[in-house]
């Protein structure tokens, strides 16, 4: 059996979320002492942790996360730390640390953001700039994640990397988790799973890791 490594958030009632969104429920409506067994009333957002982004979350006539080809949600891919003092992270940050195997594949951007999420204050995520969401598509990049609240930083109310990526059918996760257990430059299996939510802009998932090489 090949190591497994979980990147998912564990969603709890409390949790950081999107500014303006409701907080995390968790309530048991069933227990072990009264009905024998346990079932729990869960509510939240479908961007709430770890989740994926469907084209239909930015893109009017895009499609909803129901009608994403599940295959596209397994992909070969790499880890790239980048790590962003400024918020931005730049097509000149990437193109330094690129190697020509990530071509065609997925690149999950651990920038260390998620390693301190409980102690954050304000919404200083580093994102995406539109120059460097460009430069991925170019190098036909299937899927990209990264450990922060969104794809591009807060500072860009416009979603202008959201709506490029998802447009050129781009697979989008935020909020991802321990990615500081994955090395650079080595090649995983990358599953992320989200629920099959009808007509939705996107849905929680369940990110792993396999080691294939």
């Amino acid at each position: 059996m090949t190591k497994v490594h979980d990147l998912s958030m564990t969603i709890s009632p409390g949790m950081f979320v999107w500014p303006g969104d409701p907080t995390v429920l968790i309530k048991d409506i069933a227990t072990y002492e009264r009905e024998g067994y346990k079932v729990e009333l869960y509510s939240s957002t479908t961007h709430t942790g770890t989740h994926i982004d469907a084209p239909a979350h930015m893109l009017k006539d895009g499609k909803a996360i129901d009608e994403i080809d599940p295959s596209s949600f397994v992909q070969e891919g790499y880890v790239m730390r980048l790590p962003s003092s400024k918020q931005e992270i730049s097509e000149g940050q990437i193109k330094m640390l690129w190697n020509d195997s990530y071509d065609d594949k997925s690149i999950l951007i651990n920038t260390g953001w998620c390693d301190n999420i409980g102690k954050r204050q304000g919404l200083d995520f580093p994102g995406l700039s539109l120059e460097a969401a460009h430069f991925l598509v170019e190098r036909g990049i299937k899927m990209v994640g990264i450990d922060t609240l969104g794809i591009e930083p807060y500072s860009h109310p416009d979603f202008a990397v959201h709506k490029f990526l998802l447009k050129h059918g781009v697979v989008i996760i935020e909020c991802l988790s321990n990615l500081g257990e994955l090395i650079e430059g080595k090649k995983y299996l990358i599953i992320a799973l989200p629920i099959k939510l009808k007509n939705s802009g996107g849905s929680m998932a369940r990110v792993i890791a396999l080691d294939v090489g």
